[in-house]
């Protein structure tokens, strides 16, 4: 790590430092690349003098650095990856960018683009893809990735079709694109963006063994070019979880920027595609409580293994009887003397579940990944519809249950499942505290966090779930300088206020990454 020269003194009307103390009118300072003192405003005039700048945040709010725990470069990559389509709005015009584009690559490498606008396509527009590129893959995403432009050699080389190009299907896809040489720049871009939303941390998915992109990442943490610390999740797709690939990794990666965790797994899907795992019947189908079966037993097999040899396995859960059958199986994992699990397993997303399931996760230390943001990509009114066609209003009480996860002892953290929502405090707090659809329209409220609880969520919890609160989380004198002022008085502000709000500057071991105060 380059050596951090900077000695900075952060004052504000509101230090929210992490650690369950009240808000300060005070200062925090670092020095290199370390919290030096954190306290009243009338203490800060020693570390003024000595500092090389000085920033008066007035009353915008101070927190640690933020966690996402659940990112997925390989998502946000394809958004942006290869020949930009969003200029072409016909089946001719797809064709010539991606011949002009072709120009600039070596020849037979696959071609990737992004933004192609499929609406304003003919029906002919594969036919036409394959005439004009016959033996060449070519895939083009649109900007949501909800599908795709591609030709038969691609279809035949990777294995997915449009209608199922989801991130547990490209798999085959990613070992192409993940060694293309825009791919560093790429993940710098990410970094910046996620830097611009107060984010320090991630706990970032990576597919089996990542198809060569550790190698690239290793290189950019020894250059110091990592402005985000990494914790890899290894999520198995195209084979079986490696045991060995995480005991190399977890040998190799023990760096402060980049480090190996553990072991992700999708168990069921949403309620809305009837593939949640309910323990009482749809209502739109009286004969099913999950349209695909669960792989319990690879689940069970692959999870006791990972706990065994010290791994942390994190189990995303939408239906109510995932989630219970999920507890099932940590409580059967090896715990402490409190009865609390050795390793910090973790049950991600949590859609619908039993209070009960909830008490019983609790009893066991364990973590809530949820997404604050959610709410956010929903009109409530047709949420709530398809709630009540696949549930009934009965059971939609056990929705986001946050609130019941904090109260029975859950460590609740934030994610995002980026690309799918961008980090965002302000949507957080206007999700996840105010219970704000996107048309403003609001439910659910019991079942929501307060504000301090919220950003609590996103900094001593998430750095909790990293097992990195002993540097990380909270602002206290010695630990690392990862520090946040975002852009207004969340601490004060109705909820309903918030959306709008990030950072407006985020310090990094040190560094100011991102700064609209400058």
């Amino acid at each position: 790590m380059a050596e951090r020269p900077d000695r900075l003194v952060i004052l504000s009307r509101n230090v929210f430092d992490a650690t369950g103390a009240e808000p300060l009118d005070g200062f925090v300072a670092t020095d290199g690349n370390r919290i030096m003192a954190v306290g009243e405003r009338a203490g800060a005039d020693d570390y003024v003098r000595d500092a090389t700048r000085v920033i008066d945040a007035g009353d915008r709010t101070v927190i640690p650095g933020m966690t996402d725990n659940h990112t997925f470069f390989t998502g946000w990559a394809l958004q942006r990856l290869g020949c930009d389509l969003s200029d072409a709005h016909d089946t001719q015009q797809g064709i010539a960018a991606l011949a002009s584009y072709v120009e600039t690559l070596s020849e037979d490498v696959p071609v990737f683009g992004h933004g192609w606008n499929a609406d304003e396509f003919g029906d002919d527009a594969e036919d036409a893809l394959d005439a004009a590129f016959p033996k060449r893959p070519v895939v083009a995403f649109t900007s949501d990735r909800d599908t795709c432009w591609m030709n038969s050699a691609a279809r035949e080389r990777y294995g997915f079709t449009p209608d199922e190009c989801y991130a547990e299907k490209i798999w085959r896809m990613m070992r192409d694109y993940l060694t293309l040489p825009e791919m560093p720049g790429l993940y710098h871009d990410y970094m910046r963006m996620l830097n611009a939303c107060g984010i320090t941390q991630i706990k970032e998915m990576s597919f089996d063994d990542y198809y060569g992109f550790v190698d690239v990442m290793e290189r950019m943490a020894a250059s110091d070019e990592l402005t985000v610390r990494v914790r890899l999740m290894s999520q198995p797709v195209g084979r079986g979880m490696d045991l060995d690939h995480g005991r190399k990794m977890r040998e190799r990666l023990g760096g402060d920027f980049l480090s190996f965790s553990g072991f992700n797994r999708m168990t069921d899907r949403s309620i809305a595609s009837g593939m949640a795992e309910l323990k009482e019947p749809y209502l739109s189908d009286p004969t099913s409580r999950c349209a695909v079966p669960v792989e319990w037993d690879l689940i069970e097999r692959e999870l006791f293994a990972a706990d065994e040899a010290g791994f942390r396995f994190s189990l995303h859960c939408q239906g109510d009887a995932a989630v219970a059958h999920v507890v099932d199986l940590y409580e059967k994992c090896r715990r402490d003397g409190r009865g609390r699990l050795v390793m910090r397993h973790a049950i991600t997303d949590m859609e619908f579940s039993d209070p009960e399931d909830i008490e019983r996760l609790g009893a066991l230390g364990g973590i809530c990944e949820v997404y604050p943001q959610i709410q956010s990509l929903d009109r409530k009114g047709d949420l709530e519809s398809m709630v009540t066609a696949q549930l009934g209003p009965e059971r939609y009480r056990h929705y986001w249950m946050r609130r019941k996860m904090w109260e029975s002892g859950c460590v609740v953290v934030g994610d995002t499942d980026l690309p799918l929502m961008l980090p965002s405090i302000g949507e957080s707090i206007y999700c996840g505290c105010g219970g704000h659809f996107d048309d403003g329209g609001t439910a659910r409220l019991e079942n929501m966090l307060s504000i301090p609880q919220m950003l609590t969520v996103w900094t001593a919890n998430g750095a909790y779930d990293c097992y990195s609160e002993d540097r990380l989380g909270t602002l206290e004198p010695g630990k690392l300088a990862d520090v946040v002022v975002l852009q207004g008085d969340v601490l004060h502000m109705d909820p309903a206020d918030a959306r709008g709000i990030n950072a407006a500057l985020t310090v990094s071991d040190g560094r100011v990454v991102y700064d609209e105060l400058g």
